[in-house]
């Protein structure tokens, strides 16, 4: 059992524990830029080789590399290249049938060396498919092994000691998202590609919602230009849209909102003999009905308003509501 003498803990101040962060960034950051000068030909083989692959893509790695492996999965079945995880150690015991014929394999792995890795690249090589290796060692049996190579090696690690994986992991990470955006931009995958892939959350919402996937179920507050102002404000309480449109003979003519009653109420002593006609505001802002939800948000920026009257042809649909984007997590 580890057990931590806590008199050997020395006390940091404020600028050491900067110094020590900015070193660490320091020293991932030039392990990022010597990256860039090793992408070259060898890099685009390797771009090449996936986007002409009929298969799936199939990343595999121990330890942090694996860890590594499963976010670049992530990372490429999002942006339009089907990948799978497969872990090294599992894969002698079993899992080395997730590899189908058609696929490709990416070896990703800091030493090249390790005893899983010399394992399974033998059994991959009998199964014909191609290999990518993406290592730090473009002498180790893994590079040598493999049909096409990204030099992901380091100088040294961040931590002081050079053993626990930080400036390796950091540059397989670039070197994933970057195979990753290479693939994007050959595909022309677009962000509506993209919001087919990420149909639920925000970032899908923000693709995909519409105004009237909002609005539908929403009231459809009302009055005409004769409605009293008690009516009116009767009107935009109940709805709790905070404001109501005027219609008059089935068209759109204004719109009264909680700012129109508050100034109408400094203005006036005496409502009684008001109508909706009094205070309404004429030409108000609208949107159609079948604009995405994020077109909504940047209108109410752009105009510093809390709401829109939705419109479906040219028949009023109902009100768009900051809260209602809000809800919908398309505000965040």
């Amino acid at each position: 059992m580890f057990v931590l003498n806590i008199q050997l803990i020395k006390l940091k101040t404020e600028q050491q524990i900067i110094a020590t962060a900015v070193e660490t960034i320091k020293i991932e950051k030039e392990a990022i830029e010597a990256f860039m000068g090793r992408v070259d030909k060898d890099f685009v083989n390797s771009v090449n080789a996936v986007f002409n692959c009929n298969g799936r893509v199939v990343l595999t790695g121990i330890g942090k590399s694996a860890n590594i492996a499963n976010k670049i999965v992530a990372t490429l079945n999002s942006t339009g290249t089907p990948a799978i995880f497969m872990h090294a150690a599992d894969a002698v015991h079993g899992d080395l049938g997730l590899v189908q014929k058609e696929d490709i394999v990416i070896v990703i792995s800091k030493s090249g060396n390790t005893p899983e890795i010399k394992s399974l690249v033998p059994l991959i090589n009998n199964f014909g498919n191609q290999i990518i290796a993406m290592v730090g060692d473009r002498n180790s049996y893994l590079a040598s092994h493999s049909n096409f190579i990204i030099d992901c090696s380091i100088e040294k690690e961040a931590c002081p000691y050079n053993l626990a994986p930080t400036t390796s992991t950091t540059v397989q990470l670039v070197a994933g998202d970057t195979l990753a955006m290479c693939l994007l931009d050959m595909r022309g995958f677009t962000s509506s590609d993209f919001a087919r892939f990420h149909p639920g959350g925000a970032l899908g919402k923000r693709l995909l919602l519409k105004v009237e996937d909002i609005v539908l179920a929403q009231s459809k507050p009302e009055v005409t230009p004769q409605t009293s102002i008690k009516d009116v404000i009767v009107t935009i309480t109940s709805n709790r849209l905070g404001a109501t449109a005027v219609v008059e003979n089935f068209h759109l003519i204004g719109i009264i909102t909680d700012g129109d009653i508050r100034r109408m109420l400094q203005q006036h002593d005496n409502i009684a003999a008001l109508t909706a006609a009094d205070v309404m505001s004429p030409n108000p802002k609208i949107i159609h009905s079948t604009a995405l939800a994020v077109e909504g948000l940047k209108a109410m920026k752009d105009f510093s308003i809390s709401q829109l009257i939705v419109m479906k042809d040219d028949t009023f649909y109902g009100i768009l509501h900051m809260h209602d984007l809000m809800r919908e997590g398309i505000i965040v």
